[in-house]
């Protein structure tokens, strides 16, 4: 096939793709429900008289059944393509959040709600979007990936204080249906009119080459890469799961415990709360500065460097820092949670191809998912049995240095593409 590059000046459609992506994550599962959930909880618990622990169940409910439920929708997009799974997911993600106008008091009631935005949650979330970009871009893969991200990071800032405030101004009950009312209103238009799964479906192909008109009418061919079963099979996705879900447990142990830790060492609640903030901005600049970094250096090289400086950062806060250096691990760590969304979506696609790729991503992003749960559970019952984190932070330093090491196990990459080198230099497998 004769390929010509795009015209000079014209901006690369999957640009575009990469903001819709952004705007599509930034009112996503992870984003809305992960980081406002805190907020909602006192308000529920003083109208209900729920305890915390009945409140926090319900997150950890949804968190389990979408850990079960992505990789089937990850099947679903790889059969049919993400937009025809990310519109009714969001539709159905929205309308749970504006129920929440007649949430009864009993708990069942709440659970179900919860229940069914963790079922369509990964429909609504990093699996379809970053399959998309990895069909958008190959060279700069890494990159488009790591911007795309950012719609995470900055929710980390934007959406609790906006709930925050909705809840001040119109009860909890409106807040829920506010959000609800943005996710369907801005997410669902931008989707639906701007995103596009593949480029070959606008006469392009990733990284801006564009198809000769003539050849326009020849359909694409089956897309190369490991079917989910195969790829299970394998060694390299054993070593990406035990390594993910390893390096998730740690850095979201030490996140949802930052605050609690800081102040017991007799830091403010106002200073642990802005030491949070600067691990969710460590978040942001970690997905861009890996995402670069993935285009240019062997991804197992970059993974190594930035779960190794999470570890410092571990390091520090085990040591008992409370000043300035408190605030320097936490910025290792929020790096090194950035990097790892970035790595993840990265590799799958590397090692995998993009045959099944939003399945198999899914069964990794389990791993992740469990460190979410896992994580602080560990961190809790540490410091209630011994009185301290410090414990608990010594068993994290070990498992993030164990996940750096798994991540140098990896070999080279596995590419479908004749032309594709890998980043090392080290000779690629070819998959034909």
């Amino acid at each position: 096939m004769n390929i010509s590059r795009p015209r000079e000046g014209k901006i690369f459609y999957g640009w575009w793709i990469v903001v819709v992506s952004g705007i599509g994550l930034f009112m996503g599962y992870g984003a809305v429900i992960s980081f406002s959930f805190g907020v909602f909880s006192n308000p529920l618990g003083q109208e209900f008289h729920w305890s915390r622990t009945e409140i926090s169940l319900a997150y950890s409910l949804s968190l389990i059944v979408y850990c079960l439920a992505t990789p089937l929708l990850g099947r679903l997009i790889d059969r049919i393509g993400a937009r025809k799974i990310i519109l009714p997911s969001v539709l159905i993600f929205g309308l749970c959040l504006i129920s929440f106008q007649m949430l009864s008091g009993n708990l069942w009631h709440f659970y179900a709600i919860y229940l069914v935005m963790g079922l369509v949650g990964g429909g609504n979330s990093l699996v379809p979007y970053s399959g998309v970009i990895s069909h958008w871009f190959d060279k700069r893969r890494g990159l488009a990936l790591g911007l795309a991200a950012i719609g995470v990071g900055l929710s980390t800032f934007l959406i609790p204080s906006l709930a925050h405030t909705l809840i001040s101004a119109a009860g909890w009950r409106g807040a829920y249906t506010i959000l609800g009312l943005m996710v369907i209103l801005v997410t669902i238009p931008v989707v639906g009119f701007f995103l596009v799964d593949k480029p070959q479906l606008m006469g392009l192909l990733p990284d801006g080459e564009i198809v000769p008109h003539q050849e326009l009418k020849t359909p694409p061919g089956e897309l190369e890469g490991l079917t989910s079963f195969e790829a299970l099979r394998t060694r390299t996705f054993w070593l990406l799961f035990i390594a993910f879900l390893l390096i998730g447990i740690s850095v979201v142990g030490c996140l949802i415990h930052l605050v609690p830790m800081l102040t017991d060492r007799g830091v403010s609640a106002r200073t642990a709360a802005f030491a949070t903030s600067v691990l969710g901005g460590a978040v942001i600049l970690g997905r861009v500065v890996s995402g670069y970094l993935l285009d240019r250096l062997f991804a197992s090289y970059v993974a190594t460097v930035f779960f190794i400086g999470a570890g410092i950062g571990i390091l520090i806060l085990w040591s008992g820092a409370a000043g300035v250096w408190a605030f320097v691990g936490a910025f290792l760590i929020g790096m090194g949670m950035g990097a790892e969304n970035d790595i993840v979506a990265y590799v799958v696609s590397r090692y995998f191809g993009l045959r099944a790729y939003s399945e198999i991503y899914g069964y990794v992003l389990i791993s992740f998912a469990m460190g979410g749960i896992i994580g602080p559970l560990m961190m809790g019952i540490g410091f209630d049995r011994t009185g301290s984190y410090r414990v608990i932070l010594g068993v994290f330093l070990v498992a993030t240095l164990l996940g750096a090491v798994l991540m140098t196990r990896l070999g080279p990459y596995r590419v479908w593409n004749t032309s594709a080198s890998s980043s090392d230099g080290s000779q690629v497998v070819l998959v034909v």
